[in-house]
C-alpha cells in the first residue's frame, strides 16, 4: 500500500497486492467502490481456476500434519536444495526458490502454519481457485487498473493475465520476461517505474451510485470483453460456465 498527497492535504491510497491477496483488494473495491480510485494488481488469482497443484494439495485436511514435518532437522536444507536443481534445470518452480522457502521457513510454527492453511482454502481447494473476478470485472470500466505479471510464473500462469485484462475494460497489462510469481523481485526499478507512469498517466476513477446500480442490474456487456478473437471466446464461455462468482 502507497499514498501519494491530495490538493485538500490529504493523502490518497494507492492499493498493490500480489497473488491471493489480490482478491481481497477486488472485494473491497466490488463491495466499496466510493473507496477505491485504482488499482495495480500483481499475478492475480480468481481469472480459471487453474492454480500450481501444490497450492491445490495444500488445501487438502492432510496438509497441516504435512506441514508440521517441516519441523524435522534437514528437512528444508533439503528442500531448498531440490528447489536450487529445478532451477539449474529451467524449472519454473525451482525459479521461485527463494521465495519458496520464504514461505516454508515459517510454517513449523504452528499458528504460522494455521494463518497459512486459512488464507489458502478461503481461495483454493482440491479443485483449484474457488472464487473469481471475472463475473465482476467489466465493473472496473471507468476505474484505471493496472495488471503486472511475470512470464514464468508458476502458481498463477500468464495466460490468465491476457484473460483478466480482456475482461477488464481499459486496463493495462505488463509482462516481466523471466521474471516468476513475484516480479517485482526480479527487476524492481523496472516495476516501480511502471507503477508510477500508471498513477501518473491516469486519472483516479470517481464513483457514481446511480450508474453503479445500472452495472450491477444489467449485467456484464458483451462489449465489455476485448482483446484477441480467441481471448475474448475464452473469456465468454468462462463467464457462461463457471459456477464460481465474486460473491461466493
Amino acid at each position: 500500500m502507497d499514498t501519494v498527497p491530495k490538493q485538500d492535504g490529504h493523502r490518497l491510497a494507492i492499493p498493490l497486492v500480489s497473488g491471493r491477496f489480490c482478491w481481497c483488494m477486488i472485494l473491497v473495491a466490488y463491495q466499496f467502490p466510493h473507496l477505491v480510485q485504482r488499482m495495480v494488481l500483481v499475478s492475480t488469482g480468481g481469472v480459471t481456476r487453474e492454480v500450481n497443484p501444490a497450492l491445490r494439495f495444500a488445501s487438502l485436511p492432510v496438509a497441516e500434519e504435512l506441514l508440521g514435518l517441516l519441523q524435522l532437522p534437514g528437512l528444508l536444507p533439503a528442500i531448498r536444495a531440490v528447489g536450487n536443481v529445478l532451477e539449474r534445470v529451467g524449472n519454473d518452480l525451482g525459479h521461485e526458490t527463494p521465495d519458496l522457502m520464504r514461505v516454508l521457513a515459517a510454517l513449523p510454527e504452528a499458528g504460522a502454519r494455521s494463518a497459512f492453511l486459512r488464507t489458502l482454502r478461503a481461495v483454493v481447494d482440491w479443485r483449484g481457485q474457488v472464487v473469481t473476478m471475472l463475473d465482476r470485472s467489466y465493473l472496473t470500466q471507468g476505474m484505471p487498473v493496472q495488471l503486472i505479471w511475470g512470464e514464468r510464473g508458476p502458481v498463477i500462469p500468464v495466460t490468465h493475465a491476457r484473460l483478466a485484462q480482456a475482461a477488464m475494460p481499459g486496463s493495462r497489462l505488463e509482462v516481466f520476461a523471466g521474471a516468476g510469481h513475484f516480479p517485482h523481485r526480479n527487476d524492481l526499478p523496472r516495476f516501480l517505474s511502471v507503477v508510477e507512469d500508471f498513477i501518473a498517466d491516469t486519472e483516479p476513477g470517481s464513483y457514481d451510485p446511480g450508474q453503479w446500480r445500472t452495472l450491477l442490474r444489467a449485467g456484464p456487456p458483451d462489449a465489455a470483453v476485448t482483446g484477441s478473437p480467441a481471448t475474448r471466446q475464452a473469456v465468454r464461455e468462462l463467464l457462461a460456465t463457471d459456477d464460481r462468482g465474486a460473491t461466493s
